[in-house]
């Protein structure tokens, strides 16, 4: 499984690591019963704390996109992939609100930030 950390970012790294997992689920890269790696290899592959892994995974697992078996590890359960699109809409949907809400308040119209978005696309 390979995962991109960007450590420039400003989301955490947990929340970028159940992001490309909850990505890889929805395009079927993972599919039910699917292992994931272990807390510990995945930490060191990425060079992070094996914490942030713990708190990715304990998370996706609440979500009820992943069950851990001790001693085993952690596997993909089944998903409604639809669902799983809405809530990373959602996700981005609050995003843009955000980026829009700074936009406003940085002093920029609508239209500038339409310009903006448009012009982020292009690349």
């Amino acid at each position: 499984m390979k995962l991109l950390i960007n450590h420039t970012s400003m989301v955490p790294i947990y929340e970028q690591i159940m992001d490309q997992i909850k990505t890889m689920i929805r395009k079927g890269e993972l599919k039910e019963n699917d292992p994931l790696p272990s807390v510990r290899s995945l930490a060191k592959d990425l060079k992070i704390s094996a914490l942030t892994v713990k708190k990715a995974y304990d998370n996706l697992e609440l979500e009820g996109l992943t069950a851990t078996i001790h001693g085993k590890g952690t596997y993909v359960k089944a998903s409604n992939q639809e669902l799983l699109l809405e809530q990373q809409k959602r996700d981005l949907e609050a995003d843009l609100e955000k980026a829009i809400l700074k936009g406003r308040q940085c002093g920029l119209t609508d239209d500038e930030i339409k310009d903006l978005f448009e012009l982020i696309l292009e690349e």
